[in-house]
């Protein structure tokens, strides 16, 4: 039997791209969508301006919109991902965890909590034990799981691959795609012919949550992986897929052969979203490109490639599609994940 899921935010490009990776799930079952109170009680296809690459599904459009609000979710809802702005989810969220709903989050509120699991699950699955602390800790019977940046997810499994090598200094600068500030984030006037060398508060998320999500949990507490990050993000005239130039130092030697071997054995997880392989390796020095490899493993791989030595260490390439894999699908993965470990 399918387990019954709420989308909260749902007209928005993330909530529509949850719609699109849901509709067809067979362990779930859409029963709930919310957005803002101007689109309460409206049909679905009513709220929603369409932007995603395939139609409403009939039963979906029909659907009547509820508020963003505990009482006006029907309280049989195993799980519901959100897909709110961060300013909305960290007065929203809380109280749908404590009215016993769990949430899987993909809003960047509360990701750097200590009793928060920020998990991406092929990383670091063990994190979601982090529950059980949060349950204890502030008392509630539902749940609260975070997703990553979509930067973050893009090149966090890259180095988990090579983390044995002893993670010292990552230097990351991001080319990211104009759908990651939303439809209405970047104009035409800014971006055509152009490129924006900054991204607010997107290089903090890069540093502070690569070490979260990289820590070890101990059953009780998380520590934060010691690697020194830094990172610089600019918007390109993309619309889907971010591309990343990374540097990385380690403490024992690492040539691009064994980084190769390594990302390409990097194993996956026996969850429906979850792709096989996770890391998808070239050869050729041009790749991957944002047009050509965003959709590598249904949108959910990360790519990589151009791997070589320099002066500062390994240097190499990676892509992921940042509205599946770095957004909607990756708290859909969350959600299985959930699923799989009895939190539902």
């Amino acid at each position: 039997m399918a387990v019954r899921v709420g989308v909260l935010g749902a007209t928005g490009a993330v909530g529509q791209r949850l719609i699109q990776l849901l509709e067809p799930h067979p362990d779930f079952d859409i029963a709930a969508l919310t957005a803002s109170d101007s689109s309460a009680g409206k049909t679905y296809r009513q709220a929603a301006k369409w932007r995603v690459d395939s139609p409403i599904p009939n039963d979906i459009g029909e659907m009547t919109v509820t508020a963003t609000e505990p009482g006006e979710v029907p309280d049989d809802i195993d799980l519901l991902f959100s897909s709110l702005p961060s300013s909305i989810g960290a007065e929203v969220e809380p109280a749908f965890c404590e009215a016993g709903y769990v949430v899987s989050s993909n809003s960047s509120n509360s990701r750097m909590a200590e009793d928060v699991p920020l998990v991406i699950p092929e990383i670091n699955a063990d994190h979601l034990d982090l529950l059980e602390v949060q349950r204890d800790e502030r008392g509630w019977d539902g749940a609260l799981v975070k997703n990553p940046n979509c930067s973050t997810i893009t090149f966090v499994p890259t180095l988990a691959a090579i983390a044995e090598y002893g993670l010292e200094k990552v230097h990351v600068s991001t080319l990211q795609a104009v759908s990651g500030a939303g439809y209405d984030g970047v104009s035409s006037m800014e971006i055509i012919d152009n490129a924006i060398p900054y991204i607010g508060s997107e290089e903090d998320k890069l540093e502070t949550e690569s070490r979260k999500l990289l820590g070890e949990f101990d059953g009780a507490e998380l520590s934060h992986n010691e690697m020194a990050v830094s990172a610089s993000c600019n918007r390109i005239p993309t619309i889907d897929g971010h591309l990343e130039n990374v540097w990385v130092e380690t403490e024992d030697e690492l040539t691009p052969a064994d980084a190769a071997e390594a990302m390409r054995a990097f194993p996956s997880l026996d969850l429906r979203s979850s792709p096989e392989p996770l890391i998808h390796v070239f050869d050729e020095p041009d790749r991957p490109q944002p047009r050509m490899d965003r959709t590598v493993g249904d949108g959910m791989a990360i790519a990589a490639g151009g791997l070589q030595e320099t002066p500062f260490g390994l240097q190499y390439n990676c892509l992921a599609h940042n509205t599946i894999r770095g957004a909607a699908g990756a708290s859909v993965l969350n959600g299985e994940l959930l699923l799989e470990n009895g939190y539902l």
